[in-house]
Parts: C-alpha cells; structure tokens; sequence
C-alpha cells in the first residue's frame, strides 16, 4: 500500500468524468487500498479514484468516527437507482478543497448498486452521513465538485483561497 498524491483545485484532471471499471482484480483491489491509505492520512472520509489522478469510477469510504474501530467501504461503478424528493443540507468539505467548507443540499435518502472490493454486487439504501458521503464523492466520478453547487462568486474564493494556501506552502 502507498499513500498517493490528493489533487487539488483548480487542477483539471478533477473536471474529468471517470470510466466504468471492466473487472474487480487484484490491480484495482491494490488501488483501492492506496486510496483507504490515502483517505486515512489525509484525514477524510471518502475519496474517489479521480482524486489522485486515477479515472476510474472507484470510491473509498469510512464513516467511523474517533475511536471507533475502522468501517473501510468500497464501490466500484456505483449509480444511484433513486433518491427521494426530501432533501437535506449539510455542511461539506472536499480533500481536493482543503479548509473550505459549506453547506450544500441533496436528497436526503438514496438506493445505490455497486460492486464491492471482491467484485459482488451490492444493492442498498443509504441516509444521513451515508447518502450525503456517496452522493459528494459519486459527483467527483462525473467531474462535479461541492463547489459547483454555489455561487460563482463563492467557487472563485474558494479556488482562490486554496491556489494562495498552495503557494504559501
């Protein structure tokens, strides 16, 4: 396992819209182990493969809070089969963002298939933290950034705060 470089704004490789993933094998299993390795060190919570410059439609995820003992979740070509009309804010951040947050709304309940770290498919529902994590970080897979949901004029700070904390690094 290797911990990979997170990309960040404004780099264009974000933008990208990842490809669907032919095979759960033993190379995607090792990338998917580097991006936990990666999610962990960073510190967050989800993280998709495009994020350290991989497109592929790959997400990991761990929800455990504190002391809680680790809950490592991964998808592969997840799609989201429905979501409901109630929708609910929450406040976001972004690994690719760093020190932004803000608060952005979705639907607060949504049904999901993927493929799991061995290739199984899944079918599940997912609310609260879940459905907010898996909707930002399956955003990521189509090019779309939480910041793409806020004003032109907040996404440039935002842009411009992360390029000038770059610099200052």
């Amino acid at each position: 396992m290797a911990i990979r470089e997170i990309l960040v704004v404004p780099d264009p490789r974000l933008k990208l819209k990842s490809e669907p993933v032919t095979v759960v094998d033993d190379e995607l299993r090792a990338l998917m182990d580097d991006m936990l390795e990666t999610m962990y060190d960073a510190p967050g919570i989800g993280l998709a493969a495009i994020q350290i410059g991989v497109p592929k439609r790959v997400i990991v995820m761990d929800l455990a809070r504190g002391e809680d003992e680790p809950e490592p979740r991964y998808f592969v070509n997840p799609e989201i089969l429905w979501s409901s009309d109630e929708t609910q804010p929450y406040e976001e951040g972004c690994l690719s963002i760093p020190e932004i947050y803000d608060e952005i709304e979705r639907p607060a309940k949504v049904r999901l298939r993927y493929l799991d770290y061995n290739g199984k498919q899944i079918e599940e529902d997912a609310e609260g933290m879940y459905a907010v994590c898996i909707q930002h970080e399956m955003d990521h897979l189509e090019g779309v950034l939480f910041i793409d949901y806020l004003s032109r004029l907040k996404r440039t700070r935002a842009v411009a705060k992360v390029k000038k904390a770059q610099e200052a690094a």
